[in-house]
């Protein structure tokens, strides 16, 4: 009886812990984001590669983008986790609803950034539009394009990549 009360306090206090790192106003999307990753790590590969799908459909028949955000980050959250071996933390969570919202997520080396990109860029997508993410130099963008062209492509997208040095009809054909 006394470990499992202390257990219970550990668990609420780790809980707490947690959730001090998100801001208040992305707590209900991330806890929603978290509630789904249970049942998306019991889903197949085939069953998360026909998400895609669904989430197509859905914002084709006018559902808006806004109700799609928790269910898309789940889904690339398991994804990433499956193909990458990265699970993305509660605050890349929170790194992707602010880009998601348009404004700037500032990222010290290291925490993360690409995985950051994965979740707008990946909602975004669904629209059936190219989307594009920038990033400084060249070396970067093939490390990224590779590392965040696997999550993609596991979840049925393409990803394209222009380099300096490419001639400009391989540039165009990129886009």
């Amino acid at each position: 009886m006394f470990k499992s009360t202390i257990q219970l306090a550990l668990k609420r206090a780790l809980k707490l812990q947690r959730k001090s790192n998100v801001p208040r106003a992305y707590r209900s999307q991330v806890e929603d984001i978290n509630y789904l990753e249970t049942s998306f790590k019991l889903s197949s590969d085939l069953e998360l590669q026909e998400k895609t799908i669904i989430l197509k459909q859905r914002l084709l028949k006018g559902e808006p983008k806004s109700s799609l955000i928790s269910e898309s980050f789940a889904l690339v959250r398991e994804a990433s986790r499956r193909i990458l071996g990265f699970r993305h933390y509660d605050v890349q969570l929170v790194g992707g609803l602010v880009l998601n919202e348009g404004k700037i997520a500032e990222m010290k080396t290291g925490e993360g950034k690409t995985l950051v990109a994965l979740l707008p860029s990946f909602l975004n997508s669904l629209y059936g539009n190219g989307v594009h993410v920038i990033t400084v130099n060249d070396y970067l963008a093939k490390r990224d394009s590779q590392m965040a062209g696997q999550v993609l492509h596991f979840l049925g997208l393409t990803v394209g990549l222009i380099q300096e040095e490419m001639l400009f009809f391989r540039k165009a054909r990129q886009l």
